[in-house]
């Protein structure tokens, strides 16, 4: 066995910090960009907040961050990473490699997420405004880099066991969760978060199929509770049963 010599361990300082709607990592796309509607800012940190490290940045759609997956346990914990995951696509039995994955358990707990910048804020400190983003709140960004799509787009690439975007349930909300978003200024933005992101099937890849069982996701500032049933038709759909304040 190889060591790594002292010169090849780093000691990394975040740049930055992601708020978002995501208060809680269960229910949180995936991927990025399947919930656009996903308000997200990243906040820079001194002495990275300077406009200066972010001129000419407005001039880009799009942003690479490098960050940690700050909830997943430690090389110090039991629960540390392993050789080989189960990705949920893959309906949460069959194991590939954690580098043939984006598993969030990985040796140095490292992500990467391409999302979409909407405004680039220097008013005080900075503060990068994001659409589509699959962090939640509190988890520290490393790196930014722009996107260019010129050399990072390839359609022709090979997805392996994800050769496609999941497939989308339909969402269908009752009376009284209806009632609490029209009584909401942020209600149909809201509406239309909760449908992004349970379309998706937030549930855990062993529990789908199990007999109906309410759940609950955290977005922004509530706790919705939603069911997975089939409708008269022999589809599978969520039903939103209620949203509470979290």
């Amino acid at each position: 066995m190889i060591d790594a010599p002292p010169s090849l361990t780093f000691t990394l300082s975040p740049i930055g910090v992601i708020e978002s709607d995501y208060p809680d990592k269960f229910g949180i796309p995936r991927q990025p960009g399947l919930a656009s509607a996903a308000r997200a800012s990243l906040v820079l940190l001194p002495p990275f907040d300077d406009a200066l490290a972010v001129r000419g940045l407005e001039d880009f759609s799009h942003l690479w961050l490098t960050f940690v997956f700050h909830l997943s346990p430690d090389q110090a914990d039991s629960r540390r990473w392993t050789p080989l995951v189960r990705p949920p696509r893959l309906g949460g039995n069959a194991r590939v490699g954690v580098f043939a994955s984006r598993s969030t358990h990985r040796p140095n707990r490292l992500g990467l997420s391409l999302v979409e910048l909407v405004e680039v804020d220097t008013r005080c400190g900075v503060r990068l405004i994001l659409r589509g983003a699959d962090l939640v709140s509190g988890t520290p960004v490393l790196d930014i880099k722009p996107y260019l799509p010129w050399a990072e787009s390839r359609p022709e690439a090979r997805a392996g066991f994800a050769p496609q975007a999941p497939p989308r349930l339909a969402v269908a909300f009752s009376a009284a969760a209806t009632a609490i978003l029209a009584d909401r200024p942020d209600g149909d933005s809201l509406g239309e978060l909760i449908q992004q992101v349970l379309a998706q099937d937030p549930r855990p890849a062993y529990r789908r199929g199990a007999e109906a069982r309410t759940y609950g996701v955290r977005l922004r500032d509530v706790d919705v509770r939603f069911r997975i049933q089939d409708d008269d038709a022999g589809e599978v759909r969520v039903q939103v049963v209620e949203i509470v304040p979290a």
